[in-house]
């Protein structure tokens, strides 16, 4: 249930992009049981060619139906071609399980644009041939490239109202352009089509919508046969029906409703063999001004046919559990749509819907793939005669049911909150544009406002995270009651600052802005830099400008946390000192984690208060204590006598956690650090203890096990009192006994108190 949950939110998150698996795939499944072995194969590749091979000719026909009717036959081959060129070569060379390519929508609609624009330009049919050829080819070569770069990750994070509204206007020019067709006013605009009635084709119409009917209904008649099979089934029958009213519609020579003459069986000559000489001729004569003119609508198709098929692995990798190779995939298809372009053929993508038709009818591996493709030159050595009988208008109908589904349609709801009206805007921009100017422009659109969501996305968050008082969070050196109380005096003279997201451009005024009324008011700033994501010159600009105002009134800034590896791969670090903000005195100061930066301007403000540590200092006495203040003489001494004086090498552990022991431990001198070990590797710092602290409470009151690591950073001196030896002096000092123990408690419940007031200050922030 997982794998198949997933899906349908990847299909919901992309509607648009999965707009053939609307029109074909998802309604026209084959529900059949699981097969073992080559039959499995062979039935999904059967099963996936019926609904590959009728959406390729009507591709076809499509991208070379502005040149005019006498080559749709061309076309139909074409697309017929490119069906089996894209079936054989995708998977042997991609290696995506299951997945099922040939000409699709996008290349459809971008090549039959181009066609048109070339010909309102006044260029011959011949001419354009040529161009759609080298703009094929060349997003082949793209796609290569796409893949040998590992690009195949990045173009699947393609925005989605980018997405669907270039979908969606893929799926409206497809419908426009087909109108004129269906109504049979072909090569006509479809305004000028829709007010002339009387140049209409009733017979067309008929035709065209009952193979609408068909489709529309065929998910409710069965699950057996693809609904485009019986769409196009439904179109033949009626065109016959209309036929045997009307004997002229059984000639084929001049008859504008059927594709035409294409030849039949092993014999038939392939319509375009001069067009394919003249590609290869364009392609040996190259250069730059022609380059220039076909690279926009080369790269605009290579990205679109990119991200229609790795949409589709996607999908199908969260039904089947499986994982595929974006890279290998892109590589795949790019070497196939070459040689599909070079042979004559129409380039494509991963198909969703004949894809998903081959998994559910038991296919399994990339050899369903290849047998589809076979299947299909088989069909079309075969039944190649049948082609010419294909009505026009029934493959217009199909390509408008397409169309429309590809429509992205749920993007209306964005409508009904002020939170998505920009994502909104994105897509009806775009799909104006595609339907006003040019689906290649339409692509230019597409990546400026993708890169304007990117900013704005940027901009939107917050790069202040948190923002904490020096009297609300302190570091994990545990300090005595005078130097608690200065540092809780001293606290406003510290901020620490958590940032997130990317520091660029875009965010660098917010940046300031957060950083400015610090300024003035505090000594130290801290920034925390765990959470970000980016780093560009401007970014550290602000920064400098920040440390530079700081250090005009004496003040610090402080940077800890700092990544060793963005999601760039950049190391902050090494970035921070090749522009030269942290370096020595008295630029910005860097620290590993947030701890030390605290501890540093701990130590800065008590050494200022004349508490801070000195060296060479000598070792407390007991009496010295602050767990011991005020007690007589004489029970100083009588406590003394049960302690046991010990030095520990610096490095040495005091205790391991696990340890069994039960003695109170006092620092006369040095410094102990206790270390929660999480994994074989790692351990987590809990705190430090400095002199005149005391440490292993915890085990002297409840007797259990160490439950961490206890080191010394330095040479230390302690004092260690075992629970049994403090018994023996609490029977003869029972209240001096119950102060020491209260004093323990009173030191414990204020680390508490600490621990609650940092965990508090965290949560709200």
């Amino acid at each position: 249930m997982t794998a198949i949950n997933d899906a349908d939110r990847e299909r919901a998150r992309f509607p648009a992009q999965a707009g053939e698996s609307r029109g074909l795939a998802v309604e026209s499944g084959v529900s059949s049981p699981q097969r073992r072995g080559w039959s499995s194969e062979a039935w999904g590749g059967l099963a996936a060619m019926l609904v590959a091979l009728p959406s390729a000719i009507a591709f076809g026909v499509t991208i070379l139906a502005p040149l005019g009717g006498t080559y749709a036959a061309q076309g139909a081959v074409a697309g017929i071609i490119g069906a089996i060129v894209l079936g054989i070569l995708a998977p042997l060379l991609g290696g995506t399980a299951r997945l099922v390519s040939g000409p699709c929508a996008p290349a459809a609609a971008v090549l039959a644009a181009l066609a048109a624009e070339r010909i309102a330009d006044g260029a011959s049919a011949a001419e354009t041939l040529v161009t759609l050829g080298l703009v094929a080819f060349l997003a082949g070569l793209l796609q290569v490239a796409f893949g040998l770069v590992r690009l195949g990750r990045l173009i699947k994070y393609m925005p989605y109202p980018v997405v669907s509204g270039y979908l969606s206007g893929v799926g409206l020019v497809m419908v426009t352009s087909q109108l004129p067709k269906l109504l049979g006013v072909d090569g006509g605009l479809l305004l000028d089509a829709l007010s002339d009635p009387v140049a209409w084709n009733q017979r067309g119409i008929a035709v065209g919508v009952a193979t609408m009917v068909a489709m529309l209904a065929a998910p409710r008649l069965t699950r057996v046969v693809p609904g485009v099979i019986l769409a196009l089934a439904a179109g033949v029958v009626t065109y016959l029906a209309l036929a045997l009213a009307d004997r002229s519609l059984l000639e084929l020579a001049g008859n504008p409703l059927v594709v035409g003459p294409v030849g039949a069986g092993a014999k038939a000559d392939v319509p375009g063999a001069q067009a394919v000489a003249a590609l290869r001729s364009a392609l040996v004569a190259l250069g730059p001004e022609e380059l220039r003119q076909v690279a926009a609508p080369a790269l605009t198709l290579a990205v679109l046919l990119s991200i229609d098929t790795l949409k589709t692995c996607v999908v199908l990798d969260a039904l089947t559990r499986s994982r595929h190779r974006s890279d290998r995939e892109l590589v795949g298809q790019g070497v196939a749509n070459i040689a599909s372009t070079v042979l004559g053929g129409v380039p494509g993508a991963g198909q969703m819907g004949a894809t998903l038709v081959n998994m559910t009818s038991g296919g399994t591996t990339r050899a369903s793939g290849v047998i589809e493709g076979v299947l299909a030159l088989v069909a079309f050595v075969a039944l190649g005669g049948l082609v010419a009988w294909v009505p026009n208008a029934s493959l217009a109908a199909i390509l408008i049911v397409i169309g429309v589904r590809m429509v992205d349609w749920n993007s209306l709801t964005m409508l009904r909150s002020r939170a998505t009206l920009l994502d909104f805007a994105v897509i009806v921009a775009v799909v104006v544009v595609a339907k006003a100017v040019s689906l290649i422009a339409a692509s230019g659109v597409g990546v400026a406002l993708a890169i304007m969501l990117f900013v704005r996305e940027q901009i939107g968050g917050a790069v202040v995270r948190r923002k904490l008082d020096g009297a609300q969070i302190s570091s994990k050196q545990i300090r005595g009651r005078e130097q608690r109380d200065v540092l809780v005096e001293q606290g406003e003279r510290t901020v620490v600052l958590e940032l997130q997201g990317s520091l660029f451009f875009g965010t660098a005024d917010q940046l300031y802005r957060a950083l400015e009324p610090e300024i003035a008011r505090r000594h130290y700033v801290i920034l925390d830099l765990r959470r970000v994501q980016s780093v560009d010159v401007t970014a550290i600009h602000v920064l400098g400008q920040v440390e530079g105002a700081l250090r005009d009134h004496g003040g610090h800034l402080l940077l800890c946390d700092l990544p060793r590896s963005l999601p760039s791969g950049r190391d902050m670090v090494r970035y921070f000192r090749e522009v030269g903000l942290v370096t020595a005195e008295p630029r910005a100061r860097a620290f590993d984690e947030l701890d030390q930066a605290l501890e540093w301007v701990e130590n800065q403000i008590l050494g200022e208060a004349g508490l801070g540590p000195v060296a060479n200092e000598p070792p407390l006495e007991l009496a010295d204590m602050e767990l011991l203040e005020g007690r007589k003489p004489e029970t100083v001494a009588a406590l003394l006598a049960c302690i046991e004086a010990r030095t520990v090498p610096p490095g040495s552990r005091v205790f391991s956690c696990g340890d069994g022991g039960d003695e109170l431990f006092m620092i006369r001198r040095g410094a102990v650090r206790i270390m929660l070990p999480v994994s074989p590797e790692a351990s987590h710092h809990l705190a430090t203890f400095g002199r005149g602290a005391y440490f292993g409470e915890m085990a002297f009151l409840d007797h259990e096990a160490r439950s961490a690591d206890a080191i010394a950073l330095v040479e230390t001196d302690l004092y260690v009192l075992s629970r049994q030896r403090f018994d023996a002096f609490a029977a003869g000092h029972k209240r001096a006994a119950m102060a020491l123990l209260l004093g323990i408690a009173r030191s414990l419940a204020v680390r508490l108190r600490q621990a609650n007031g940092e965990v508090r200050s965290l949560r709200e922030a």
